[in-house]
C-alpha cells in the first residue's frame, strides 16, 4: 500500500535548491541527471514564475525543452534553481507543496 499521498510536507522536509544560477544551455548541462528533480525558473528579481519536475535522465532534456520554447511560455524567466530527490512520487509531493504555497504565474493552481 502506498502512504505517499499522506505523507504532510515539512520545512524539514523539503530538499536543499542549488543556487539560484542564469537560465543558459551551459548551465543546464551541468544539471546532474541520477535522480529525479524538481526545479524552479525564476525572473531576474527571482521571483519564482514556474515550478516543475523531471524524472531520473530527463532533468537536462527538460529544462532545454523549456529554454527552447521560452519566449512562447515563460519569456522573463532568467534564472533557475533545482533540487534533487530520490523519486518521481517525491518530486511530485514537493512540486504540489512548491505551487501551493508560492503560486507561480505559469504553474496551474489547482495541480
Amino acid at each position: 500500500m502506498d502512504n505517499s499521498t499522506n505523507y504532510k510536507l515539512t520545512k524539514n522536509t523539503m530538499p536543499k535548491f542549488s543556487r539560484t544560477q542564469k537560465f543558459t544551455k551551459a548551465n543546464i548541462a551541468n544539471v546532474p541527471q541520477d535522480k529525479a528533480i524538481i526545479y524552479k525558473i525564476k525572473s531576474k528579481d527571482g521571483e519564482n514564475l514556474y515550478t516543475g519536475i523531471a524524472g531520473r535522465g530527463r532533468s537536462q532534456d527538460r529544462l532545454i525543452e523549456h529554454k527552447d520554447i521560452k519566449k512562447e511560455q515563460i519569456p522573463e524567466g532568467t534564472r533557475f534553481q533545482y533540487a534533487q530527490v530520490k523519486t518521481k512520487d517525491r518530486a511530485h509531493q514537493i512540486e504540489k507543496s512548491i505551487i501551493k504555497k508560492e503560486q507561480p504565474e505559469h504553474n496551474e493552481q489547482h495541480k
